[in-house]
């Protein structure tokens, strides 16, 4: 039994509790302080949330637009999306109310082994890798955070020596006063990406380092050595960095071949390298090798969804970001038929638009930001052709009818999804059935 878990259950009883926002982590997370005994509210934009659970627990329900207004508890959980100094929450902090959240919550409850990992990009693969890699290695790993199951809710059946695999978003660091403190902490890069949520750069390269603060001298600190701004920071214990320094003579840390490897790009194979750092003293080469040449990937990260007339489709709808499209672009090599579009971050198209004369052989583009991405593109020399779409059925219609046997159709947006659907799994699930059906 963890007895802090329980303590804090005790601790909630009674308890005028908000829970703002009814996203994946706070469904189980209202659910548990029901149990407990709190007084709960839940306040979401959505009014048409279906009011029966909630009423059979005795769960309060403000919805609409006005959800916002007069935010108030002893105790109110914010979602990650919304930012810890919207006037709300300021307001409810004025009152006298403790801002919180789910992860925060966990972290001080957690009773074992915490690997945290952020980034811009590939944090879900690592933080899966590092999980596998644990389990391979005989540990008990609960794999969450900003991916799979909400932690806080399971807290109570773990044990000391299991192992926790966490992935942290930017949002998510800026937990109010919280110390999200990770005995291992791994960065896989900073780039741009969120500056339509973050004040600018700055504060997103901040919000990413604070995973480092709250170490002590006896953590470890997993960075990318080839990244600009990772490679600039250390950890308050021990450091290691990764990156192509540590890959030569087509072996990883001259153990793990790369032919043998599923995942396809190098920016994949930092992945695995990152991941190894974290678990190291942990487990086995061994067990990572085991890993690293059984691992074909997470769903919607670069993920080959099916062959059609010799034609191979792959679904890269977690590439929200102009970054996350370079790269796996570049991991493609040779020229690919791109889907691209939704809505933007405020991350110029630029860049990308660079990569498309070597890169990219038809241009389909979709939703709000086709106009800013197809300007980025018209600017290049030798830009391939680009055609507006009304939607991506009608995108990957017009990429099935311009394929050649041997070509690469690749959805990888580098937008988020929201101008079309709930989050890029949604997006990524229209584009398999789409594909499925041709």
């Amino acid at each position: 039994m963890n007895q802090a878990f329980e303590q804090y259950k005790a601790s909630l009883r009674g308890k005028d509790v908000t829970v703002v926002g009814l996203g994946v982590s706070n469904r189980p997370l209202a659910r548990l302080l029901a149990s407990a005994g709190a007084r709960v509210t839940i306040c979401d934009k959505n009014a048409a949330i279906d009011r029966a659970e909630w009423d059979a627990l005795g769960v309060a329900l403000r919805l609409g637009e006005t959800y916002l207004d007069d935010v108030t508890g002893d105790i109110v959980f914010r979602t990650p999306g919304l930012r810890p100094d919207h006037p709300a929450l300021l307001k409810a902090k004025e009152g006298g109310s403790r801002i919180t959240g789910e992860m925060a919550e966990f972290f001080a409850v957690c009773p074992c082994h915490i690997t945290g990992v952020t980034g811009s990009d590939g944090k879900t693969t690592t933080t899966t890798l590092i999980a596998e890699m644990l389990r391979a290695g005989g540990h008990t790993v609960r794999l969450g955070g900003n991916i799979g199951a909400p932690l806080l809710a399971s807290a109570g059946e773990m044990a000391p020596e299991d192992r926790v695999a966490v992935e942290l978003s930017s949002f998510q660091l800026m937990e109010s006063g919280a110390a999200l403190r990770c005995q291992t902490a791994v960065i896989t890069n900073i780039t741009p990406n969120h500056l339509d949520w973050h004040r600018d750069m700055d504060e997103y390269t901040a919000a990413k380092r604070r995973i480092l603060e709250w170490q002590d001298e006896t953590g470890l600190a997993v960075l990318n050595g080839d990244n600009p701004v990772t490679a600039a920071m250390r950890g308050r214990g021990r450091t290691v960095y990764f990156g192509g320094g540590r890959i030569s003579g087509g072996m990883i840390d001259g153990f793990l071949p790369l032919k043998n490897i599923k995942l396809r790009g190098y920016y994949q194979a930092e992945n695995i390298l990152a991941a190894l750092s974290a678990v190291r003293d942990a487990v086995s080469d061994e067990a990572i090798r085991q890993v690293a040449e059984t691992f074909s990937g997470v769903p919607h990260r670069n993920e080959w969804v099916a062959a059609k007339d010799d034609v191979d489709y792959y679904n890269n709808s977690i590439g929200s970001s102009p970054a996350r499209t370079m790269a796996t672009l570049r991991a493609h090599g040779a020229p690919v038929i791109l889907i691209a579009g939704g809505r933007g971050k405020g991350v110029p198209f630029d860049e990308l638009a660079e990569l498309f004369p070597a890169h990219v052989k038809h241009l389909f583009l979709i939703g709000e930001a086709a106009d800013a991405i197809e300007q980025a593109a018209r600017a290049v020399s030798g830009t391939p052709p680009v055609e507006r779409c009304c939607g991506l059925e009608d995108a990957v219609l017009r990429a099935r009818d311009t394929a050649k046997p041997g070509d690469t159709v690749l959805l990888s947006p580098a937008c988020t999804a929201f101008d079309a659907y709930a989050n890029f799994e949604e997006r990524g699930r229209h584009f398999a059935e789409i594909v499925k059906s041709l």
